[in-house]
């Protein structure tokens, strides 16, 4: 089961002219949107101090593969915060 906070590598399906493949996106989840079968999640990585949003539909065809790396103590159920933050500041505390 998934929270807020946790570490995901997921993999998105990508169609390149007549090829399809795997694309894998690491991040951190911040927001969760609506439940059951239309829950929309928001992952956040920073590339380069530089964040990087993508928002993406759990049950969506185009999501192939979904791995918890890490999950993490929050006691908020929006992580919006770490928007203003880069670098180490930006970490949190692991759940165990």
């Amino acid at each position: 089961r998934i929270q807020i906070g946790d570490s995901l590598k997921i993999g998105v399906k990508i169609i390149e002219g007549n090829k399809e493949r795997t694309q894998f996106y690491e991040g951190t989840i911040i927001a969760k949107k609506n439940f059951s079968i239309s829950l929309a999640i928001t992952v956040r990585k920073a590339l380069q101090s530089t964040g990087v949003e993508r928002i993406l539909l759990l049950h969506s065809p185009k999501v192939d593969t979904l791995t918890i790396l890490k999950s993490s103590k929050v006691c908020r159920s929006k992580l919006y915060y770490l928007r203003n933050l880069n670098g180490k500041a930006s970490r949190l505390k692991q759940q165990f």
